[in-house]
This record gives structure tokens, C-alpha cells and sequence, in this order.
């Protein structure tokens, strides 16, 4: 290739000359963070992100438990006693053929066998309930002080009846006291989680960080409390909550109790990373700084550790939600009036319920049983996208 130029109006021919860009033009390159390669990892895991949506979608619910529930969790009418499901419809055949949308639930009819007063409840197509949205039904107070009327999904008419998930044994609203039981089991879980969080990272960063009679001492009391028989120990400490406590009391102190055998491992966790992070050479440039030991270890060491942490609080979760559950079956947690998981559990156990009325039990354990398998996946994931050393 060459170039031309011109001197005195004549055309000079020679080798082409590649300008130089100045030193200051250098290329611009984009580092991603620690967090953005984490998370651009963990989007890769569909199962992990489907199970995060999940895991928000139950958050919500019970956050908005009042507004989402179409009743009162204790709101019951004899006459509908292990009513079944009803089936939610859409569209309506008019008179003249055509069909219209309206969704709707039909009627029940039922009959009493005079031989062992058994009720059974047939569906009655000739009667039909009319379901809006964002319907006036009964009166109640969003979080304990926002006074309305308005439900997201129920009967027109407020003399109606609408069980989607069945009733209980008392004729309440299955599905209203599963909503309810939604924001207990899934706040005790994370409250639980909170306090063994603030106990493990505390504890794992002194052992891990000091070493010596420090870390002697907090693993003695890590095996101890591993040791320890957990259920036996829950009855124990679950029988001697006095009975005239009020249902928040009991609900703070079986998170407690919960929470106070879920921090050891987690503690572990921390001890051993802080041992191998303390002699890198991040950590001996911070010291030679003059950085102080607190912090070395909230500025420098507990922040590398942020992802693995998370990554084990949200596997601890589930646990915290199987326990809570577990104790309210036995009898020895959570009682009524309060609605959770495992009071809900506790009250379809017995053998005529499962024979006659399974909806009772299957439902609860199913929102166990989705909460807690949509926990350990997004725990999975995030514990794979933390992990530097995976690719």
C-alpha cells in the first residue's frame, strides 16, 4: 500500500506511514466485580434462579397474608365441617348457549348418612358462586394497623362461601390459614437465621482469627452443642414455656430455642475460612498498615467470606422451617391461635382426618415441602457461584 503526496503540484509516490497514537490513548478495559461474576455464575443455574422467584413469591405472601387470604384464619362455619377443594372456573354458560367469563366456584350439596352420620358434599352445578377480584369481604387490619375490607380474591357476595383448598375440621378456610401460616413459619425461619447468623460469624472470626485458648475453648463449646440429642432437648426446653404465656412470647422463645442449635455449624464455616485467610498477604499488608485486629477482620477478612456466608445462611433456612414445623406436630411448639406450618400439621393428624379429609394434611406439608426444596436449590446455587475454584 502507498500513499501519495504532493510537492509543487506534482504527485509523490512512497511507503505509507502509520500514525502513532499518543501515550495517554490507552484501551479501555471494563473489570467486573466480585459480586457481577457471581451473579452472572448464578443466573446460569436455572433450577437455583426458579427457586430464588419462588423463595420471593412466599415472601410476599406472607408479607401481604391479610390481603391475599380471601378469609379470616379463625372464621368458621359449622355447617361446612372437611368440606373439599372447590373448583375455580372461568367461564359461565348463559341461558341462550354462549358462555361468558365470570369466574365462579359452584355450590355444595350435602347429605348425611343416618347410618354413621358421615357428611359427604357433592357439587351442586346448579349453583353458582360468582368470585371477583379485589372483592369487600371481611374486615381486618393490614399489619396490625392499617384498618380495611379488601381481599385479592373471594366471593361477591359476602354470605358466599368459597373454599379452594377445602376446610378444616372446624369449617375454616384452608387456604386463608395456610396464607397466614406462611408469614409465621417463613419469619420464624429467618429470624432464627439471624440470630444464629449474628452468634456463628461472631464466634467462627474469634476462634478462627486468635487461635489458641480462644479457638480451644469456642470448639469445646461447638462439639458440646453439636453432641447434644436436638429433640430431646427441644421437649425439654419446650415443656418448661409457662402456659400463661401470651402466643408472641411463645413464638419469640421457640425462635430462640430453634436458633440456639442452628449457629454451630455455620460457626465452623467461618472458623475454618478465617484460618486460612489470616496469613495471606492481604491480611499481613493490612497489620503492617497499621490496621487494628477489628479491623482486619470486618474490613479485609469477613468480606471475601460475604458470598460463602450467604451462601450457608440460605442452606441453614430450611433447617430452621423443618424444626418449627417439627415442634408445633409434637405439640411442643407453636399452639394455636397461632397459624403456622406445623400447628396447621398438628391438628390433621390424627387417622379419620387423613382417611377422610387428606387436604388437610397435604396441603400444609406441601408448602413445607416447596419452601424448604426451594431453599437448598438456591442454596446449591449460590454456594457453586461463590466458589471461585468452580468453573
Amino acid at each position: 500500500m502507498t500513499a501519495h503526496t504532493f510537492i509543487d503540484g506534482a504527485p509523490e509516490t512512497g511507503p505509507a506511514v502509520t500514525p502513532i497514537k499518543p501515550r495517554h490513548q490507552t484501551a479501555h478495559v471494563e473489570v467486573a466485580g466480585q459480586w457481577t461474576l457471581i451473579w452472572h455464575k448464578f443466573a446460569r443455574n436455572k433450577l437455583a434462579l426458579a427457586s430464588g422467584i419462588v423463595i420471593i413469591v412466599m415472601a410476599l405472601i406472607g408479607l401481604f397474608a391479610e390481603f391475599l387470604a380471601p378469609a379470616l384464619p379463625d372464621a368458621s362455619r359449622p355447617q361446612f365441617t372437611n368440606a373439599p377443594p372447590q373448583q375455580l372456573r372461568f367461564f359461565v354458560t348463559n341461558e341462550d348457549g354462549t358462555s361468558s367469563f365470570q369466574p365462579h366456584v359452584t355450590g355444595y350439596t350435602m347429605e348425611v348418612d343416618q347410618a354413621s352420620l358421615r357428611r359427604t358434599y357433592v357439587a351442586d352445578e346448579s349453583v353458582v358462586v360468582p368470585v371477583g377480584f379485589f372483592v369487600q369481604g371481611p374486615a381486618y387490619k393490614m399489619w396490625g394497623f392499617i384498618p380495611t375490607d379488601r381481599h385479592l380474591l373471594g366471593p361477591i357476595n359476602a354470605s358466599d362461601t368459597m373454599y379452594l383448598l377445602g376446610t378444616d375440621r372446624l369449617g375454616r378456610d384452608l387456604l386463608s390459614r395456610v396464607i397466614y401460616g406462611t408469614r409465621i413459619s417463613m419469619s420464624i425461619g429467618l429470624l432464627g437465621v439471624i440470630i444464629s447468623l449474628c452468634l456463628g460469624v461472631t464466634l467462627g472470626s474469634l476462634a478462627g482469627f486468635y487461635g489458641g485458648i480462644v479457638d480451644t475453648l469456642i470448639a469445646r463449646v461447638i462439639e458440646v452443642i453439636s453432641s447434644m440429642p436436638t429433640i430431646p432437648l427441644w421437649l425439654g426446653l419446650a415443656a418448661a414455656i409457662p402456659l400463661t404465656w401470651s402466643p408472641l412470647t411463645v413464638y419469640f422463645v421457640i425462635t430462640l430455642i430453634v436458633s440456639l442449635f442452628g449457629w454451630t455449624g455455620l460457626a465452623r464455616e467461618v472458623r475454618g475460612r478465617f484460618y486460612s485467610l489470616r496469613g495471606e498477604d492481604f491480611v499481613t499488608a493490612a497489620k503492617l498498615d497499621g490496621s487494628s485486629e477489628r479491623r482486619v477482620i470486618f474490613r479485609h477478612i469477613l468480606p471475601s467470606l460475604t458470598s460463602h456466608i450467604l451462601a450457608v445462611v440460605t442452606l441453614a433456612l430450611p433447617t430452621m422451617i423443618v424444626a418449627e414445623t417439627a415442634l408445633s406436630f409434637l405439640g411442643i411448639g407453636l399452639k394455636a391461635p397461632i397459624v403456622s406450618w406445623g400447628v396447621l400439621l398438628q391438628e390433621a393428624q390424627n387417622v379419620r382426618t387423613i382417611a377422610n379429609a387428606p387436604w388437610q394434611l397435604v396441603w400444609p406439608a406441601g408448602a413445607v415441602v416447596i419452601t424448604v426444596l426451594a431453599y437448598n436449590f438456591l442454596g446449591d446455587g449460590m454456594r457453586d457461584a461463590a466458589d471461585p475454584y468452580e468453573s
